[in-house]
């Protein structure tokens, strides 16, 4: 009998009790809702962007000229702010190596905790800000495909 590799991700999650409505770090279905977080002027406050590595995907089979794969480790000190920004044209999944952030997306009502070992995806209809909010730095790998090389936006 063949099984679907998602139905049996879904059933193993399900029997470890960690399927429910969402999904750790993400926003509650219930408290999602367009325009809930305004844009906010903060800058950015005891963080470090650093790209850690790049491919320029003009020359990969891929061929999307002017895109940049990259991975970047940003560092968010206690009180740290990464500034309001949109991923309208730049996908991204951010891993948390360590620590806790807390994110104010343009779509969800409530603020979203992002733990160590969680995953957040950052899709073109993502705009928002983090900040962390703990008493130690969050360590954060950042996945994304810029569509400006020379972006150096958070």
């Amino acid at each position: 009998m063949f099984v679907r590799p998602a139905l049996v991700s879904t059933l193993l999650l399900a029997g470890l009790g960690l399927a429910g409505p969402a999904l750790a770090g993400e926003c509650p279905a219930d408290k999602v809702k367009a325009d809930a977080v305004k844009p906010v002027t903060h800058g950015p406050k005891g963080v470090t962007d650093k790209v850690l590595s790049s491919i320029d995907l003009a020359g990969e089979k891929v061929a999307l000229k002017g895109h940049m794969m990259r991975v970047r480790k940003l560092e968010v000190q206690p009180g740290g702010i990464v500034p309001w920004h949109s991923h309208a044209d730049r996908p991204a999944l951010i891993y948390i190596v360590s620590g806790e952030i807390v994110e104010n997306a343009s779509n969800c009502a409530v603020p979203i905790v992002h733990k160590a070992g969680e995953v957040a995806r950052e899709s073109h209809a993502t705009a928002h800000w983090w900040q962390n909010n703990g008493k130690a730095a969050a360590v954060l790998l950042s996945f994304d495909i810029a569509a400006d090389p020379n972006d150096h936006g958070m």
